[in-house]
């Protein structure tokens, strides 16, 4: 190993310096190849300038600098000023440059050849050559076609076999290399005249160093294109024999052409690549990430070549191939490898292990189970995944994996190819024994946990496969003893819910062996989990409840399966065929028809035939005593009867609550299919809504008694459900029953996963609704009016393209004036038509979008119409603009349109490119929830057409314009809430057909139905609201603003889910269980102040209310969040808006479902669309390996940036003209300083640092400045410091209608500040920048727009909140006793603050802490006293939560909207909202810090001034943390995520410094969190100089 990159001693020592290594200056500039612009820098630069190459922006350096660093300080613009790379600064002046040289070339190639075919001094064929490589190293293929590059060929190939010259060897070689690059084809010529061998013959006998290298630069460009003919000529081993002696930089390049012969490996020897096979298992241990991978790519083609050879691939494992590959796919291994090589070595290990029993052995052996544990535990189904996700790399990594576990264990079916090798598997396993349970140890409960977790119907099938397998090759006492504790009858019944058959016949045959080899010990949890009950509703359907076996069918998704190339799926039972042979894909599916029945028939009768004669089958004694306290609960829920009964009823409820939840939690567990089928859910709902649930919609007008009613449950309820036996809240029942309504809801939903499938994005026209270029695939359509149908035409078009995200409502409004009476017979389609052409529109390129041009109807061609359509167009263009149009702006397409009196781009956007594009915000605030699916729609697409059909469809809903026409596919009515594309897919999946989004989606030809919808008188939708908002607002300041409780009293939830599905009920139980948990503070409060109202407590200290906390992780659903992740990796389906209804629907009414990560994903998809989302720095968190694609790149559609020079001395106001200038603009910031140097990230994200730190500044008159709360000491240390104290977070100052300044501050410039911290928060969201503002969290649910009310108070002045709810219980008391008309002495007495009467304690009728803002006027509110308090503490109230601040909040939320709508930050709590604006900033572990750190160019993990810098860190106090982060990465708080999400990854180098580094200080590039560490000599030095570099070094940029 120590010879690794090293030339050989001996041989270099021969040589002259010329000869050993080539300058930069010999090599052709602008290479193509990666591999030749790092030859350009000198060998011993590996070690020697790491620092100076982190200084500048160079992206194709061989140096020690890490892979794909170069990329992302490019991304982040740290050093580049114009986006242009060096490269691209190269090729902009050769391009210059060749035409000038062009003319003398023909003539200058002429002279050379003739100089070199002649027998000419060596001298002269030398100073030709030189003249040669450098004509070459600036011609262009143009300039080189005119003259027969075949000519040079034979000549070159001479000189090169030349032994007696060593520089006519280089030269020629270097002009062969130069010929082929800059002329590829020339490379067939030299093939001809045998340069391969010639070149071969160099490298098997290396005499001069820097010969071979020109050798394997050639070869590299040969190989390229004629890989055979290099195999042909034995260039595998001519490349490896010697490699060990060259630099990396030159290993880079060997490995390469390996790689290229590889990938064309001749069928019928196999001697040259199988000899190569132990240098390169050697080649695989170095550390040269690239190196590895081009190791790696060869050995999977060479085991793809030789799969179908037993013999072959013994020969491979002995080799040590696999002890290699198992290496490198550990977690823990030391080389990260991209996603394609990493899946490939998984997929190669299952080719070893198919066809050959040696490779199976050997992978049991190395314990293959454990490293396959490991990496499929490792996806976190909640948290994102451990490698870069892309597309459906996920999938096809899992697929891989799951392909080499299942050819681990022999096939159970007797009909296999060969039997040998299944027989000699099954004698390793019978051998072995403890290789097959150590197999059930590590992969069964990962399996399981794979499928419960979500996974798509391909995946299930898999593991269901292997889990079948592993039962029917485990012995009895084997199977009884790791079965036991995975649960695995609750995992069958969760299974039976699939519809797809080869899922239901792998469970019944897994069901089957256990009960065969387990009978007694499985028949009775089989009855219990379901099982019994699923197999049975297979049989006979009609006698299922439809609960646990749900009717909606599945769904089949190419792309998610790999299986997009054609569109008929390659059947599931050869899925897993470790070679996957094109012709399998349509063989003949092995399940016959009736095996499913046939199956189920045979276990029904042989196993549960003593059931059988029970009608009740599989329903066990739990569940039936369940049923039975449930009918009751329902039952006696709502009996309307007297005082005294009531509270005997109630006590009877209680008491059945007590032996449900007792059997919820008993000593036996509750099964699952138990829990769902005894009717629970709907009877707690029931309870909770007192009986208004199941009998429908709430008559509004008697909410106000009925709400007394749900009221007292609901305390009763949360005091019985929070009540913890040992003071956890893992003890209360509120617990226990999230935990069994998420299992139930896991088991039972079937919401499906609709990923599509496109080949490439390819520009099309669609006709409906606007008539314009798209890159998105189109629907056909042909619409026809009904049959029935006389007051409307037919259409006159035939198959129009319509746009996929198309609403019905937008399709109507193109529709309608073609079909209706009165307009339809003036249409004259072929006179008034415009194709694209006619409109200044790009021809579409698409086959389907040229044939209907025709098509387009005759209004689009008027200019009223076409102005109004214009933005969209622009937004198009500018999109077509990167994908097809190349060095086209889009504004010049634009000013190509005729009669085009819209502004253009530039004038819609000062100052902007045509990038820049402009976010239009929807103002409707009255959108309904079923619309959530076209709000996310125009989000995804940012049309002003979307929008439009937004606005038309609010409309439509909201008692406006009814629907004009009624759409109809295949008979069923379409939903209007959806696009067309989701209509679609909604209505086949209700057809139980399998939906593949494919090409022959997209060009099937739908026949959708047109009819005149029905004029139906609406009620009016506000009334019932505005009924309800009236009811509460009597209730007292308590309950008016609790959200969770109008869907309560209306018993309804705001969505499409039909009330009939179980689902409904268990996501209303859990809305009202969340929302219980977030206001239990409000519900036990109240409680306790009616108790204190009536005399049961006395004590205002009683008052107090300790709650035990449910965390938010508890109502997470990790099945759904996974499921929304796959759909969300979908990238048509974001884009069009094709995501599935569902998605934004339980977002919006149940966000608390989906996980803190998706939740944030979601939001940045809807709000700002796919491609910038991409751009998004925490969207590439965990994607930090080397090959992922930069940013600026990714999706062909690149995100606008910006530079913005700032002024330190005048942030605020830089910051308002930044904000003036691209609030509106979907562009990135990158900020510059006034007279300094540097941009990007790091200044970038400390210029919102220092704008957060100007908002906190005393004296702006914008937040509540609570000097009392100050510890002790420092009371002054607002005043002094300059800055706001506020321990609870910053909310805003009251502000009275009369004042307008105060203290010399003007109101006006209040409300101008808070309108620019709208700005700047929206904007740092968008970026993804982090601020350093510490918002309160009762200000965050402003932003969110929740209303606030008197507990809020309390969470950010709670010395004013308590004391106001304790006035509010005295109030409370006053009026119960003058209710039982208590003499009025009683009532004084008991009216008492504390032993003080309110009058005594002299408080002024204004608001508290601000005493020029006066609540009320007048004789009776000049003082406060006990007639007066109860309107004293409504409108303290109201001034500080409502009146006084809602200026500044509205103010805030219209800067805020400017950059993109507020509300879509509802789908957040208050908390997670302070999260994803400020980041984390608790301390970090050593684990963390050693995880999430990369040590680089001379330090490792173990070096010791890295672990005292680890030390040092850890030992930080708060604020010296703070600087730390501050200096590093320009924010002193980390991004949501921590340590894990900051991206680039935080690099430790070593630092060169002079003779004494205890000197130097710590240097930093900000843009790359790259800090450079000298090895200092001690820890106390090492602090000493970190802390000072970290504090005066803050506050400008330089060079380092």
């Amino acid at each position: 190993m120590e010879n690794r990159g090293r030339k050989r001693a001996e041989l270099a020592d021969q040589l002259r310096a010329d000869k050993r290594a080539c300058s930069s200056s010999e090599f052709r500039p602008g290479s193509s190849s990666s591999c030749i612009q790092a030859q350009m820098i000198s060998t011993n630069s590996v070690s020697e300038t790491p620092e100076c190459e982190m200084e500048t922006s160079s992206s194709a350096s061989a140096s020690g600098r890490s892979e794909g660093e170069a990329d992302r300080d490019s991304g982040y613009g740290s050093c580049d000023s114009d986006g242009l790379d060096d490269s691209e600064h190269r090729h902009k002046s050769f391009r210059e440059y060749h035409p000038r040289r062009s003319s003398g070339d023909h003539a200058k190639f002429k002279r050379i050849l003739s100089s070199l075919e002649d027998e000419a001094e060596p001298g002269s064929q030398l100073a030709a050559l030189t003249e040669l490589c450098d004509v070459l190293s600036f011609c262009t293929e143009d300039s080189l076609s005119c003259f027969s590059s075949d000519a040079f060929a034979p000549v070159l190939v001479k000189l090169a076999r030349h032994d007696n010259n060593p520089d006519i060897m280089l030269l020629s070689i270097r002009a062969v290399t130069y010929l082929c690059d800059v002329l590829p084809r020339s490379s067939g010529f030299l093939v001809r005249h045998e340069a391969v061998p010639a070149l071969c013959s160099r490298l098997m006998a290396i005499e001069y160093l820097d010969v071979a290298e020109q050798c394997l630069q050639a070869l590299e460009k040969i190989s390229h294109d004629h890989p055979l003919a290099c195999s042909q000529a034995g260039a595998i081993m001519a490349v490896l024999n010697y490699i060990d002696f060259f630099s990396t930089s030159i290993q880079r390049v060997a490995l390469s052409i390996v790689a290229n012969i590889c990938k064309k490996l001749p069928s019928d020897c196999s001697a040259p690549y199988m000899e190569a096979v132990p240098i390169l298992c050697n080649l695989i241990q170095y550390e040269d990430p690239k190196l590895v991978e081009n190791v790696a790519m060869c050995l999977i083609r060479i085991v793809e070549r030789v799969s179908h050879s037993p013999e072959m691939l013994n020969d491979l494992c002995k080799h040590g191939v696999i002890h290699q590959a198992t290496n490198l796919i550990a977690l823990n291994s030391r080389t990260t490898l991209s996603q394609p090589i990493y899946s490939g070595l998984i997929g190669m290990l299952a080719r070893l292990a198919s066809g050959s029993v040696v490779a199976v052995r050997t992978l049991f052996e190395l314990n293959i189970c454990t490293t396959l544990k490991h990496i499929l535990s490792s996806y976190d189904i909640a948290h994102g995944l451990p490698y870069p996700v892309t597309g459906d790399a996920h999938s096809n990594q899992v697929r891989e994996l799951l392909k080499l576990i299942n050819e681990l264990l022999p096939s159970s079916a007797r009909s296999n190819g060969d039997i040998q090798l299944v027989s000699d598997k099954e004698k390793i396993l019978i051998d072995r024994p403890e290789l097959l349970r150590q197999f059930g140890i590590d992969i069964l409960p990962v399996l399981i946990q794979v499928v419960n977790s979500g996974a798509n119907l391909y995946v299930c099938y898999g593991c269901l496969s292997i889990i079948n397998k592993f039962v029917y090759f485990s012995r009895s006492d084997m199977l009884l003893d790791l079965v036991k504790n995975t649960n695995i009858s609750s995992f069958l019944a969760g299974v039976f819910s699939r519809k797809d058959h080869h899922v239901l016949i792998s469970a019944l045959r897994i069901a089957e062996t256990v009960l065969s080899k387990l009978p007694d010990v499985f028949l009775s949890s089989f009855v219990k989990e379901g099982v019994v009950y699923a197999i049975d509703a297979l049989l006979t359907p009609e006698r299922s409840s439809q609960l646990m076996v749900p009717t909606s069918c599945s769904i089949l998704i190419g792309s998610d399966q790999r299986l997009a190339a054609k569109d008929a799926l390659k059947c599931l039972c050869f899925a897993f065929d470790a070679d996957c042979s094109s012709s399998s894909e349509m063989q003949d599916c092995k399940i016959e028809d009736d095996s499913v029945k046939i199956l189920a028939m045979h276990i029904k009768a042989t196993y549960f035939l003593t059931e059988s004669q029970n009608s009740e089958i599989g329903l066990t004694e739990t569940l039936q005593k369940l049923r039975t306290f449930c009918a009751y609960l329902t039952d006696n829920v709502s009996m309307s009867i007297g005082n005294d009964i009531y509270a005997q009823q109630e006590e009877n409820l209680y008491h059945i609550l007590h032996q449900i939840m007792a059997e919820l939690s008993g000593r036996e567990p509750m099964s699952t299919f138990e829990f769902i089928e005894s009717g629970i859910v709907k009877s707690l709902v029931n309870y909770l809504s007192n009986g208004k649930y199941l009998e429908g919609k709430t008559d509004p007008h008697g909410l106000s008694t009925h709400f007394h009613f749900v009221l007292k449950r609901l305390e009763m309820f949360a005091r019985f459900c929070l009540t913890s036996t040992g003071g956890v809240w893992e003890d209360t029942h509120l617990a226990v029953l999230i935990r069994k309504l998420q299992c139930a809801f896991s088991s039972i939903e079937n919401f499906p996963v609709i990923l599509s499938h496109v080949s490439k994005p390819r520009n099309s026209y669609a006709t409906v609704p606007k008539g314009r270029c798209t890159i998105h695939p189109c629907l056909k359509v042909h619409f026809v009016k009904a049959e029935d149908e006389s007051g409307l035409c037919n259409y006159p078009g035939d198959v129009l393209t319509v746009e996929p995200f198309s609403s019905l409502d937008a399709i109507e409004g193109f529709l309608w004036p073609k079909v209706s009476s009165s307009g339809g017979e003036h249409i004259n389609l072929t006179s008034q038509s415009l194709t694209p052409s006619k409109i200044g529109l790009p021809l579409p390129r698409h086959a389907d979008a040229r044939s209907h041009q025709d098509n387009v109807q005759s209004d689009m061609g008027k200019t009223n119409d076409l102005s109004s359509d214009l933005p969209a167009m622009q937004e198009d263009m500018a999109k077509l603009s990167h994908s097809s149009l190349e060095g086209e702006r889009a504004g010049d397409v634009i000013q190509a349109i005729p009669g085009d009196t819209g502004p253009s781009l530039n004038q819609a956007c000062p100052g902007s490119t045509a990038q820049d594009v402009r976010y239009v915000p929807v103002e409707d605030s009255s959108l309904r929830v079923q619309d959530s699916a076209i709000a996310t729609t125009s989000n995804f697409a940012s049309s002003d057409e979307h929008i439009e059909g937004r606005k038309h469809f609010t409309s439509c809903s909201n008692g406006g314009s009814s629907p004009k026409l009624i759409f109809y596919l295949e008979g069923r009515q379409l939903d209007r809430s959806l696009t067309l594309y989701q209509a679609i897919l909604q209505q086949q999946a209700k057809a139980e057909n399998d939906v593949i989004v494919g090409p022959r989606f997209w060009s099937e030809v739908y026949k959708v139905t047109y009819r005149k919808a029905v004029e139906v008188k609406q009620s009016n939708p506000h009334l019932h609201g505005s009924i309800i908002s009236s009811t509460l607002d009597r209730l007292g300041p308590f309950w008016q603003d609790v959200p969770f409780f109008s869907s309560m009293l209306i018993s309804e939830l705001p969505c499409d889910l039909e009330k009939s599905n179980p689902c409904y009920d268990i996501l209303f139980l859990l809305k009202i269980l969340e929302g219980l948990s977030r206001f239990a503070f409000h519900l036990m409060s109240g409680e306790r102040t009616r108790a204190f109202a009536e005399g049961r407590i006395n004590d205002l200290d009683d008052l107090k209310v300790a709650v035990p906390a449910i965390p938010r992780t508890e109502f997470v659903n990790c099945k759904l969040t996974e499921k929304l992740e796959q759909q969300m990796r979908d990238q048509l389906a974001v884009s069009i808006g094709g995501m599935p209804s569902w998605c934004s629907q339980l977002m919006a009414i149940c966000p608390f479902l989906f996980g803190f990560e998706a939740r944030v994903k979601y939001f940045r998809l809807t709000a700002f669309g796919f491609s910038q989302d991409q751009s998004h720095p925490w969207a590439q968190s965990t994607n930090n390996n080397p090959n992922a694609p930069n940013e600026r790149r990714l999706n062909g559609l690149t995100v606008p940036r910006k530079k913005f020079q700032v002024c330190r001395s005048h942030i605020l106001d830089s910051a308002a003209q930044m904000m003036d200038q691209y609030a509106r603009h979907k562009t990135i910031i990158e900020v510059e300083y006034n007279e300094e140097v540097g941009t990007g990230l790091g200044p970038t994200m400390e210029f919102y640092t220092l704008v957060s730190q100007e908002f906190q500044k005393v004296g702006l008159g914008m937040w509540r400045e609570d000097y009392n709360s100050s510890p002790p000491g420092k009371s002054l240390y607002a005043e002094s410091s300059g800055f706001v104290m506020a321990p609870f977070g910053l909310f805003p100052r009251p502000w009275s209608d009369s004042s307008g300044t105060s203290d010399g501050i003007q109101f006006a410039e209040v409300i101008k500040k808070f309108v620019l911290l709208g700005q700047v928060v929206a904007k740092a969201l968008q970026e993804g920048r982090v601020l350093d503002l510490p918002l309160s969290k009762a200000f965050c649910k402003l932003i969110m727009e929740q209303d606030l009310n008197v507990f809020d108070i309390q969470s950010f002045d709670p010395e004013l909140g308590r004391t106001l709810l304790e006035f509010q219980a005295l109030v409370d008391r006053k009026k119960l006793l003058e209710s039982v008309s208590v003499n009025s002495t009683t009532i004084i007495s008991e009216s008492c603050f504390r032993n003080t009467r309110i009058e005594d304690l002299f408080l002024e009728f204004t608001l508290p802490g601000y005493p020029d803002y006066i609540l009320a006027s007048g004789p009776d509110h000049k003082m406060v006293n006990m007639n007066n308090l109860e309107e004293f503490i409504s409108l303290t109230v109201d001034a500080t939560v409502n009146s006084g601040i809602y200026k500044q909040v509205e103010a805030f939320k219209s800067g805020f909207n400017q950059v993109f709508p507020v509300k879509s930050l509802q789908v957040f709590t208050e908390e997670e909202l302070e999260r994803l604006l400020c980041g984390e900033q608790d301390a970090w572990a050593s684990n963390e810090l050693l995880d999430h750190i990369k040590f680089d160019h001379g330090y490792t993990a173990s070096s010791p001034p890295v672990m005292n810098l680890l030390e040092i860190i850890q030992e930080f106090e708060c604020n010296q943390r703070r600087a730390f982060l501050q200096f590093v990465t320009g924010a002193p708080r980390l991004p949501p995520g921590g340590l894990a999400a900051l991206n680039p990854k935080l690099t430790i180098v070593r630092k060169h410094c002079g003779e004494w580094a205890d000197g130097d200080l710590p240097s930093v590039m900000t843009c790359a969190n790259y800090l450079k560490l000298p090895p200092y000599s001690s820890k106390e030095r090492m602090r000493e100089r970190l802390l000072y570099a970290i504090t005066e070094g803050q506050g400008s940029f330089h060079l380092s």
